[in-house]
């Protein structure tokens, strides 16, 4: 089985699940994101968004795929990008950090530490753009809802850590010098136990 990330890409968005390409939570603000649905074009909007990002700031987003197929992705960009962020009771998110605004696993592919996967691609490019921590909205009450909010407990199972508590949505924080640190551990031990081995495998999780 191969596992492969790629930027999101105006060529690869329809690769996103339709429910997630037709959503703009995130890119909107609530106003914008009501009447974009209402006029029936949130796909048009979501294009708009992500061309504009890669071009004033660059890669906002990763998809992972299995065997070809996409099998899930994460978006993510400074918050000043991002309008939806103002908006919850525990923002603003740092001026250090870029905010992940949503992460998805394809319910087949899930439990093979693609979640993982996608947050240290993230944390791999953000760390080479000098960005120094990633945050996130969390949701508590994400399996009664599956809303556009990462669920919190996938968040803490990935590295991050409550930096604004909050009983629906906490703020959660990961620094990537931490982040990274680990993937390059967990790479070097595999690899003195199992010889050469790709990065791919050595995120899934313990």
């Amino acid at each position: 089985m191969s596992r492969r990330l790629a930027n999101v890409t105006l060529d690869n968005l329809d690769d996103l699940p339709r429910r997630c390409r037709r959503c703009v939570f995130w890119e909107l603000d609530p106003m914008s994101g009501e009447r974009a649905v209402e006029a029936g074009d949130p796909e048009l909007e979501k294009e708009a968004w992500i061309s504009a990002t890669l071009l004033e700031w660059g890669s906002c987003g990763k998809i992972a795929y299995v065997d070809g197929v996409a099998a899930g992705f994460v978006l993510y960009a400074p918050p000043l990008y991002v309008p939806r962020s103002v908006a919850f009771p525990t923002s603003p998110v740092s001026a250090d950090a870029v905010l992940l605004m949503t992460a998805h696993i394809i319910p087949e592919f899930s439990g093979g530490g693609l979640g993982r996967m996608l947050v240290q691609g993230v944390a791999k490019d953000l760390t080479r753009r000098g960005v120094r921590a990633i945050e996130a909205f969390g949701d508590l009450k994400w399996e009664k809802t599956g809303a556009c909010v990462a669920p919190a407990e996938y968040l803490l199972s990935v590295g991050f850590k409550t930096v604004r508590p909050h009983l629906r949505f906490p703020r959660l924080r990961l620094e990537l010098k931490n982040a990274v640190s680990w993937r390059e551990d967990v790479e070097v031990a595999l690899e003195r136990l199992l010889g050469s081995m790709s990065p791919e495998r050595a995120l899934r999780p313990v």
